[in-house]
C-alpha cells in the first residue's frame, strides 16, 4: 500500500513549470511582463540559441530590494495582489507569483536588481531549487534576469522543445507583442549577438507600421469608439491585406494579449461579409474595460480569460469593427515617420486621421469641366463659351471619387477627384452596390420584383421542378416568380427588378441550387450573404461595356454612398488613388 506524502519544493515548481513555462518564450513573456509591472520605460532581450542557452532581461524599472530578493523566488509570493478583492480586478500584467519560482526550478537563474535607494545592486543565484545569499553587484537601477540552459534538469521536457530557429521564432513573436502593446516604452531584442530589433518609444500607429510594416498601415482602417464603459481603438486591414494564417491577429484586453473564443468570434463575423473562403483578417485592436469586468485568472499563462458580460463584448467589438470597414469609402490610416513629436502615446487621437476628406457629395457633372477636356459634343452654332481649367472644378467641392474621364480596357473607369487620378474597377464596384442594395431589400422583406413580358424557359431536373414547388414563399422572398411548364422545363416570370434579364436563367439556377443544397432555412439566414452575394455578381455590368459618362458618374455617386464599397464581394479592392504627387514622381517632374 502506497503512502500519502508531501511532495519536495523542487518538485513541485517543476511540475508548475510544466504550465507555466512549456518553452522560452513562455519564460520570456513572464519576465517582460514583471519589467512592464515595475514601471519600466526601457526593456532590453538577450537571447542565444533561441532562449534555450540564455534568455537575459534587463530594464529600468523599480528593481527589488535586497531582502525580497529570495522571496521574489518563492512560490506564491508577489507584491501585486494581496486580497481576494485584489484578485476580482487585477490591473497588472502578472500577479500569481509562480513564473520565476518555476523559472529557477527548471533553470539556472541569477537575478541581479537595485532599487533607487540603494548604493549598489545585489545579486542571487540558483541552482536545483538551491538560493545563493545575496552578494553585492555593480548594476543600474532596474533588475536583471538571466536563465541559461533551461530544462538542463528535466531532460525530458527539454527533448519536447523544437529546433533553435522555431523556439527563436515564438520568442520573436512574444517580444511582439510586448512592443506593441505598450509603443510608449523602448525595447530592443539581441540574438546569438546580433541586434534585430532597436525599437525606440513611438505613437501606437508608429509602433504599428514600425513592427508590422508599411503595407499593413496604407491597408488598414482606424478603429476608435467608446461606449458602456468600453473603448476600442487600433487598425484593422482591409480585405485585400488579408491573410493565409491568423499571423497577423493582435488583439489586447487592458494591454494583455489574449486569444479569446468570444473576441475572435466577434471579429470574424465582423470581417465575414467582406472576406470570403479561407482567408483571415489583419488586424491590432485594444480592448479598454474596468478591470473588474473581465477575469484574468484563467490560466497560469494568462493568456484567456473570462468576459463578465461576454454578450456585451461581442456586441461591441462586432459593431464597431463592422462600422469601420463599411463606411462608404473607408480611407486608411498611412503609417507615422520614424521620429514624430506626437500626444500621448495610449490616446486616441494618436491613431492617424483620415488621408481622404469627406466632401459634399455632388451627382451633376461639370460641364465646363468636359467642355475644356473634350470639347462640345452638339454641333449647333454657340458663341465660344469660356473654358474652365478641367482642374479648377475638381478642386472645389468635388465629390470623393471625382468625376469620371474616361473608360479604359472596357474594365476601368479613370476619374479625377481633388488629389489626383481615381482608378475604378467597374464590375467589383456594381457588384458590391447591388449586394447592399439586395440585403437591404431583402431585411425589409421586399426585395423590388420585375415581371418579365416574356417569360425566360429552361431545361430543369426533377429536383429543381420539387424545390420550386415546395420554396414557393422562399424564392418570393428573393424576388423570383417561378413555375414549372412541364416536367423538364422551368419558367422564369419575375426575377429581382436589380438583376438583368439576360442573366434571368444562371440567377435562377443558383438560387436552386442553394434551395436544394442547404434547405430553405439555412439558405435564407446563415446562407443568406453568399446567396446575395452570388446574384450580385450576375446583376453587375461585365467587362467590355461601354458605360457613357453620366453612367460612370452615376456609378461614382453610388460607391459614394455604399457601405463597405472599398471593397467587391470576395474582398478584393474596388478602386486605387494615384495622387499628384505620385503621378509626378513617376514622370521625375521637379527633377
Amino acid at each position: 500500500m502506497s503512502t500519502i506524502r508531501p511532495l519536495p519544493e523542487l518538485l513541485i515548481n517543476q511540475i508548475a513549470a510544466g504550465e507555466v513555462i512549456d518553452r522560452p518564450a513562455s519564460a520570456l513573456k513572464e519576465l517582460m511582463e514583471n519589467s512592464l509591472d515595475a514601471g519600466a520605460t526601457d526593456i532590453a532581450v538577450q537571447l542565444e540559441s533561441g532562449g534555450i542557452k540564455l534568455l537575459r532581461v534587463r530594464d529600468n524599472g523599480g528593481g527589488i530590494a535586497k531582502d525580497e530578493l529570495a522571496l521574489a523566488l518563492q512560490r506564491h509570493a508577489t507584491s501585486k495582489i494581496a486580497t481576494l478583492d485584489d484578485l476580482q480586478c487585477v490591473s497588472s500584467m502578472g500577479f500569481r507569483g509562480e513564473a520565476l519560482a518555476s523559472m529557477a526550478a527548471v533553470a539556472q537563474l541569477s537575478l541581479s536588481s537595485r532599487t533607487a535607494q540603494e548604493a549598489h545592486g545585489w545579486k542571487v543565484e540558483t541552482m536545483d531549487g538551491h538560493l545563493s545569499e545575496p552578494a553585492p553587484a555593480a548594476h543600474p537601477h532596474g533588475t536583471s534576469i538571466e536563465l541559461r540552459e533551461l530544462y538542463f534538469n528535466t531532460p525530458a521536457r527539454r527533448k519536447f522543445l523544437k529546433s533553435e530557429p522555431t523556439e527563436f521564432a515564438w520568442c520573436e513573436e512574444v517580444f511582439r507583442r510586448v512592443a506593441l502593446s505598450h509603443p510608449e516604452i523602448s525595447f530592443s531584442l539581441t540574438h546569438n549577438g546580433k541586434t534585430i530589433w532597436q525599437l525606440p518609444p513611438h505613437t501606437p500607429a508608429g509602433r504599428v507600421a514600425a513592427i508590422l510594416g508599411d503595407e499593413f498601415g496604407l491597408a488598414a482602417v482606424a478603429v476608435e469608439r467608446q461606449a458602456a464603459g468600453f473603448t476600442l481603438t487600433g487598425l484593422a486591414a482591409l480585405p485585400a491585406y488579408s491573410r493565409s494564417s491568423r499571423d497577423a491577429q493582435y488583439f489586447f484586453v487592458n494591454g494583455r494579449f489574449i486569444r479569446d473564443k468570444v473576441s475572435s468570434h466577434a471579429l470574424r463575423q465582423a470581417y465575414q461579409d467582406i472576406l470570403h473562403g479561407q482567408r483571415h483578417p489583419a488586424f491590432v485592436l485594444f480592448l479598454e474595460l474596468p478591470p473588474e469586468r473581465v477575469d484574468v485568472n484563467v490560466h497560469p499563462a494568462k493568456s484567456e480569460v473570462r468576459f463578465r458580460d461576454s454578450q456585451a463584448i461581442h456586441s461591441f467589438l462586432f459593431h464597431t469593427v463592422q462600422d469601420a470597414l463599411a463606411a462608404p469609402n473607408a480611407e486608411v490610416a498611412a503609417p507615422q515617420p520614424a521620429v514624430v513629436q506626437s500626444p500621448a502615446p495610449n490616446s486616441a487621437s494618436s491613431w492617424l486621421p483620415p488621408r481622404q476628406q469627406t466632401m459634399p457629395l455632388q451627382a451633376a457633372e461639370p460641364l465646363a469641366f468636359y467642355d475644356a477636356l473634350f470639347g462640345r459634343r452638339d454641333t449647333a452654332p454657340q458663341a465660344k463659351p469660356q473654358i474652365t481649367p478641367p482642374n479648377e472644378p475638381v478642386e472645389h467641392g468635388a465629390p470623393p471619387l471625382g468625376f469620371a474621364l474616361a473608360q479604359l480596357s472596357g474594365i476601368y473607369i479613370l476619374a479625377q477627384n481633388a488629389h489626383g487620378l481615381i482608378v475604378v474597377d467597374m464590375h467589383a464596384a456594381h457588384e458590391r452596390i447591388v449586394y447592399e442594395r439586395l440585403k437591404t431589400a431583402f431585411d425589409a422583406q421586399g426585395i423590388p420584383t420585375q415581371p418579365l413580358l416574356i417569360p425566360v424557359t429552361f431545361a430543369a431536373e426533377a429536383l429543381d421542378i420539387a424545390t420550386v414547388e415546395e420554396a414557393q414563399d422562399a424564392l418570393r422572398q428573393l424576388g423570383f416568380d417561378l413555375a414549372p411548364i412541364s416536367p423538364t422545363v422551368l419558367a422564369v416570370r419575375a426575377m429581382p427588378a436589380l438583376l438583368k434579364q439576360a442573366q434571368a436563367e444562371a440567377a435562377a439556377r443558383e438560387v436552386l441550387h442553394e434551395l436544394r443544397e442547404f434547405g430553405v432555412s439555412r439558405a435564407l439566414t446563415e446562407r443568406r450573404n453568399e446567396l446575395l452575394a452570388t446574384l450580385a455578381c450576375h446583376s453587375a455590368v461585365r467587362a467590355n461595356r461601354q458605360l457613357t459618362l453620366p453612367e460612370m458618374n452615376g456609378l461614382l455617386r453610388d460607391m459614394e454612398q455604399t457601405e463597405r464599397a472599398d471593397q467587391c464581394n470576395h474582398g478584393r479592392p474596388t478602386w486605387f488613388q494615384l495622387t499628384i504627387a505620385e503621378l509626378d514622381a513617376m514622370f521625375m517632374r521637379g527633377k
